[in-house]
C-alpha cells in the first residue's frame, strides 16, 4: 500500500467534525479504495479546549490556520472555515503558495474569488476541489465536470437552499405565513439567527455562480446573478399557486439565451408534476439539461455534517488516487468570456397578486396598464366581492419580456385603488 495522504483540517465546526468522524469511522474502507490510507496530521480551530466529540489528539494543533497551511506536514489543506474573505481566503492562498492541494466547502469564497484561486492553483500545479460547496452531499460538480462532460449544457437549475425549501414546504403544509415559519426554522436549527444569506437568495446565488461556471465554461460571475428571496411570498400566494396547479420553490436557474448566460435566483411557480416540485423539506435537487443526455436530476441532502462531510471526503479521496481535475472543468485560460444577460431580458409567464379596493373601474385601469405595456393577461382570480373593501386579485400573464411586465406593474402600482405594491412570481415550465 502506498504512503498515507496527509491532510490538515482548518475549521472544526459541524462539517469539520463530521469530516474527522467519517475519515475515522471508514478508515479501512477508504484506504482500500484509495490504495493508501488518509492521515490527519494537523488541525486548526478557535478553541483547542472545546470538546467537539471527535478525537484529534493524533494531529498537531495550530491556533493559526494560515500558519498551518504553510507549515504543517500535509499534502492537502482542507478549508472548512467559511466566509468569502479574511482568514479563509488567506488559508487557501497560503496552501496553494506552499504547493499543497486544497479541498474546501466554502461557496462564498469561490463565488467571489473562484476564478483567481483556480488560476493560482493551476500556477502552482495543484488542485482546488469543492464538491461540498454546492448542494451538500449531491455530487453535482463531479457530474457536470466528468459524467456529463461530453454534453453541451443548455440549462442547469435547482433547489439550492434547504432553509428556504423547508420554509416554503411548511408554509404550504400548515397555511402559516413566512415570519412564523422562519421563527420555527430558527428554533429547529434549520435557519441562522440572521437568516439573510438564506432567505434573500444569497447562499443559493453563490452556489449557482459555481454551477454556471462549470456548466457553461465561463469565469465565476456572482455579481451578475439576479437575487430575489422569499420574504414577500405569503400563505395566500402558496394557496393560489395550488389552485392554479403549481407549487412555489426558490430556484437557481442558469441558462443560455440570445442575450448571453442568464443567472437568476428567485421564487418560482413550477408545475406540480414537474421534476422539481416534489422535492420537500431541507432537501436540495439539481437538474441538468444537456443536448445528448437530455434531462438529469440529482436529489439529496444539501447541508448538515454527514452529507457535506461525505462530499469533502470524496474530494480528498480523488486527490489520494490522483483523480484531480481542473477547478471549473477546463483550464482558466480557456474559460469563455460569454456575456451575462440581465433579468429584464427574461421571457416567461408571471403570477401577479394585487390588493385593491373593490370599486367600479379598477379592472379597466389595470387592463389599460397592461395594454400600454403590451402585456397580455391569461387569467384572473377573485374570490367573492366586497364593494368598498380591500380584496386580493390574482392575475396570470402570458409569456412576455420581463422588462415589459415590470413596466406594467409600475403603472398598476400607481393606480389609486391598488393599496400595496404588486407581488410578482415567475411561472416556470420546469
Amino acid at each position: 500500500m502506498a504512503a498515507p495522504l496527509r491532510i490538515a483540517i482548518a475549521g472544526l465546526g459541524t462539517v469539520g467534525v463530521g469530516t474527522v468522524q467519517l475519515l475515522q469511522e471508514h478508515a479501512q474502507t477508504i484506504a482500500t479504495r484509495c490504495s493508501r490510507p488518509i492521515e490527519i496530521t494537523a488541525v486548526s480551530a478557535r478553541d483547542r479546549r472545546r470538546n467537539r466529540g471527535c478525537d484529534v489528539s493524533m494531529a498537531t494543533w495550530y491556533d493559526d490556520p494560515v500558519a498551518m497551511a504553510r507549515e504543517a506536514e500535509a499534502d492537502v489543506i482542507v478549508e472548512l472555515i467559511g466566509g468569502s474573505d479574511g482568514v479563509a481566503r488567506e488559508t487557501v492562498r497560503a496552501a496553494l503558495g506552499a504547493g499543497r492541494d486544497v479541498v474546501t466547502a466554502n461557496k462564498a469564497l469561490l463565488a467571489v474569488h473562484g476564478t483567481d484561486l483556480a488560476r493560482a492553483a493551476e500556477g502552482a500545479g495543484k488542485h482546488l476541489a469543492y464538491e461540498a460547496a454546492v448542494a451538500g452531499g449531491i455530487p453535482i460538480i463531479k457530474a457536470l465536470r466528468e459524467g456529463l462532460a461530453g454534453n453541451s449544457v443548455q440549462r442547469v437549475y435547482g433547489i439550492l437552499n434547504g432553509t428556504c425549501n423547508y420554509i416554503l414546504t411548511t408554509m404550504e403544509a400548515t397555511g402559516r405565513d413566512f415570519q412564523d415559519v422562519l421563527a420555527e426554522a430558527q428554533h429547529l436549527g434549520y435557519a441562522e439567527a440572521d437568516p439573510t444569506f438564506d432567505v434573500d437568495g444569497i447562499d443559493a446565488g453563490h452556489k449557482l455562480a459555481l454551477l454556471t461556471s462549470v456548466a457553461f465554461g465561463r469565469p465565476v460571475d456572482f455579481p451578475s446573478v439576479c437575487l430575489e428571496g422569499i420574504r414577500h411570498v405569503t400563505a395566500r400566494d402558496i394557496a393560489n399557486a395550488d389552485e392554479l396547479g403549481y407549487r412555489i420553490k426558490l430556484l437557481g436557474v442558469a441558462e443560455e439565451t440570445e442575450h448571453g448566460v442568464l443567472q437568476r435566483v428567485h421564487p418560482c411557480m413550477v408545475p406540480k408534476n414537474g421534476p422539481i416540485a416534489s422535492v420537500d423539506g431541507v432537501f436540495n435537487a439539481v437538474v441538468v439539461e444537456g443536448d445528448h443526455v437530455g434531462r438529469t436530476k440529482l436529489e439529496g441532502q444539501g447541508a448538515g455534517a454527514g452529507p457535506t462531510a461525505s462530499a469533502v471526503v470524496a474530494d480528498i479521496m480523488d486527490l489520494a488516487t490522483g483523480r484531480g481535475a481542473f477547478t471549473f472543468g477546463v483550464p482558466v485560460q480557456h474559460l469563455k468570456a460569454t456575456p451575462a444577460a440581465t433579468i429584464d431580458t427574461h421571457v416567461g409567464a408571471y403570477y401577479v397578486r394585487l390588493m385593491v379596493v373593490d370599486r367600479p373601474g379598477v379592472f379597466a385601469e389595470i387592463a389599460a396598464a397592461l395594454r400600454d405595456a403590451q402585456v397580455s393577461m391569461e387569467s384572473i382570480l377573485q374570490h367573492g366581492q366586497n364593494p368598498g373593501e380591500i380584496v386580493p386579485v390574482v392575475m396570470t400573464l402570458h409569456p412576455t419580456v420581463e422588462a415589459a411586465a415590470t413596466r406594467a406593474l409600475a403603472r398598476i402600482a400607481d393606480i389609486g385603488a391598488v393599496v400595496e405594491p404588486p407581488c410578482m412570481i415567475r411561472i416556470e415550465d420546469l
